[in-house]
């Protein structure tokens, strides 16, 4: 009898540290965050001719992917926009200026028809392609093409995306190194309000 009674106690202890564990488990830890912030969301778009951009001194093939309807710009008319400093408006990331409050992540979706890449940079300046630069230097953080590692993480296949966490408070400014025309600033507060405020 006292057996017994001493078995039915330690299965209610054993049940109720179990009961206590899972709860611990299963809700939040007081004082964090529920949910994580909603992500901002960036496109890369473009407008690549298939046929001109495929071929094996630009590309290669499957190199583009046009996407667009009905709207193609070739090879040959993107070097010479980009050279006379007026480049391709179809070659773009939207929008070009992002404000978020410090923590939320950001997710570059690519839907144009050619990888691009979104590297933060120092400054804006020129790519790893000379003809498209329109006389701008390149910049560091895009010399060496995608044999540079830092360059390669940051590429984004057609139809794929990247996300990019942990900016600090600030302005952070991001550009393709294949099309450096290509740029968004992205400023980082605080706290992001419906009005521009003074807490940068």
């Amino acid at each position: 009898m006292i057996a017994s009674n001493l078995d039915e106690t330690r299965k209610v202890k054993w049940y109720g540290a179990v009961a206590i564990a899972a709860a611990m488990l299963l809700s939040p830890a007081r004082g964090t965050a529920q949910s994580s912030p909603t992500p901002a969301q960036i496109v890369a778009v473009d407008e690549c001719d298939p046929a001109t951009f495929n071929v094996p001194k630009v590309g290669g093939p499957d190199f583009c992917k046009n996407v667009t309807l009905g709207k193609f710009t070739t090879f040959d008319q993107l070097k010479k926009e980009a050279q006379d400093g007026t480049p391709d408006p179809g070659w773009d990331f939207e929008p070009d200026e992002v404000k978020v409050k410090k923590g939320t992540p950001i997710i570059v979706v690519n839907q144009g028809g050619e990888p691009h890449t979104f590297t933060e940079v120092k400054q804006f300046g020129g790519g790893f392609i000379g003809d498209l630069n329109h006389g701008e230097e390149t910049v560091s953080e895009c010399n060496g093409g995608f044999k540079n590692l830092a360059i390669a993480r940051t590429r984004i296949l057609q139809g794929s995306q990247l996300q990019v966490s942990g900016l600090s408070k600030g302005e952070h400014y991001f550009q393709c190194c294949i099309h450096p025309w290509m740029r968004v600033t992205v400023e980082v507060k605080d706290n992001v309000h419906d009005h521009d405020s003074d807490d940068k």
